[in-house]
């Protein structure tokens, strides 16, 4: 039998070897690094939830013209702010002044009348006393006076009517707010009766903002107000803040003012209102935005997003176990308040976790703990 030779033996078992074996993680060697750690702690906290919300003004009111006719003239301009009672509009007066001016000639009639029973009723009322005629005269004379009487209060009420309706061929301002869109042109044919008003008007000095919660959130926002009824609750609501589209904060702090009468049996949600001040018209009616609404919460466990890591859209901290390892930990973030994250599930109070340098961090890395900087807890 041929002999192998030594040292090729030799490599085969080295080959082997090296085959059969899997790398092993280098050891730990020299100091242990020092980490900024930081001891959690549960405490109270403020905790904003977002809805979605439509913004409507006090009044969205539609402008109609209340006579037929044509739209003689146009008074104002698309997105003018306007009083209550300014004039808007002119339709056509015309046929309305000559209806008027009837009335006023029925009127002049009737008390005419009047007076021409009135003195036919005193030239027999001596005539009658003195037996010269039959008091069956005087009752016919008297019942005349008090038909012409009926006349002329019938003949001011139709011409009270014409001056009313002559009022209405100038169109004026309901409400005080903006003016809308202008939907008729000079020239157009007005009525009642129209499918499509004039224009409308919004009177946004003040804004609602609408929105809905879910059953469980109503319920954890009834247990945080204090009060007893919801009309107390309401009044210690706290101020309300409103999102607007491109996540731009409005500056003014709102007012929760109403909850509705019953939830919506299709949604399971029930909707609540927000005013907001709006001095400076930037809000309008048919805006979209979020309203936030923050309750104060006790045992809230929150850190420093900076002490994170995402993962593939999940959240870790590195925590400190025995012997000063850290392990990996993956959180369930509830809320953002300001620069920190609040914890739902993950970590307990008194939790040690690793505040920055996370990426020179391995699974079971042996570190050395140092008091953080004050900034870095605040944060």
């Amino acid at each position: 039998m041929k002999k192998i030779p030594v040292y090729f033996s030799s490599l085969i078992i080295l080959l082997v070897s090296g085959c059969s074996s899997e790398p092993e993680q280098s050891p730990q060697t020299g100091p242990a690094p020092a980490f900024e750690v930081l001891a959690v702690d549960a405490g109270e906290a403020t905790i904003f939830s977002e809805y979605p919300a439509k913004l409507e003004g006090l009044a969205d009111v539609e402008v109609r013209s209340q006579v037929a006719g044509i739209l003689q003239r146009i008074l104002v301009t698309e997105g003018a702010y306007v009083k209550e009672g300014t004039p808007l509009f002119q339709v056509d007066p015309r046929q309305y002044t000559e209806a008027y001016n009837n009335a006023q000639g029925e009127l002049l009639a009737a008390k005419a009348a009047v007076t021409t029973a009135r003195l036919e009723l005193e030239k027999l009322t001596p005539l009658v006393e003195n037996k010269v005629l039959s008091g069956f005269q005087l009752k016919i004379a008297q019942s005349a006076y008090d038909a012409a009487q009926a006349r002329v209060k019938q003949a001011e009420a139709q011409a009270g009517s014409a001056r009313i309706t002559l009022g209405y061929t100038t169109v004026k301002a309901p409400v005080t707010g903006y003016i809308g869109r202008i939907f008729k042109k000079t020239g157009s044919l007005v009525s009642p009766n129209d499918a499509e008003q004039i224009t409308y008007i919004s009177d946004n000095r003040s804004v609602h903002a609408y929105f809905t919660i879910g059953e469980g959130d109503f319920m954890k926002f009834r247990q945080a107000l204090e009060g007893k009824s919801i009309g107390e609750k309401l009044a210690n609501a706290p101020a309300a803040k409103l999102v607007l589209a491109g996540d731009v904060d409005y500056e003014h702090p709102g007012k929760l003012d109403m909850i509705d009468a019953a939830f919506d049996k299709n949604t399971g949600a029930i909707a609540l209102r927000a005013t907001f001040p709006n001095a400076q018209g930037l809000l309008r009616s048919g805006n979209t935005g979020k309203v936030k609404l923050g309750f104060k919460q006790s045992n809230v466990i929150s850190i420093p997003q900076a002490a994170t890591i995402e993962i593939q859209d999940k959240t870790f901290v590195y925590t400190i176990g025995d012997s000063s390892k850290v392990r990996k930990v993956p959180l369930a973030i509830s809320a953002a308040v300001g620069n920190r994250y609040v914890v739902s599930s993950g970590l307990k109070a008194g939790d040690r976790i690793v505040l920055k340098g996370m990426d020179a961090l391995k699974e079971g890395m042996v570190i050395t703990p140092k008091a953080p900087v004050a900034d870095l807890v605040q944060n």
